[in-house]
């Protein structure tokens, strides 16, 4: 991947993967197969060369899936859980 367009994808991804955002709606497969092709395109729209985007057809997809799928998921009952019972319990515990 050239040092330029290798620039350009991480910057993409910064600005348009937010990690586990709309998992109900879409799973997160189909969320990076759509971000990925949205990424080509805008690629192409941005002057990459279609030798530059072909190049990347196989590194890219792995790096959209990784940052779709990176947060930690927060488990609000188990929150909810140890809230209730610190409330119970005097020493917060």
């Amino acid at each position: 991947m050239s040092k330029r367009f290798q620039r350009w994808v991480e910057t993409w991804i910064e600005e348009n993967v937010n990690p586990h955002s709309n998992t109900d709606i879409e799973s997160d497969d189909a969320r990076a197969e759509r971000l990925t092709e949205q990424l080509f395109a805008e690629a192409a729209a941005a002057g990459f060369t279609t030798l530059e985007i072909d190049e990347e057809r196989k590194p890219i997809p792995r790096l959209v899936r990784a940052a779709v799928t990176e947060a930690v998921e927060f488990d609000a009952d188990a929150y909810k859980l140890k809230s209730s019972l610190a409330m119970e319990n005097e020493d917060g515990d």
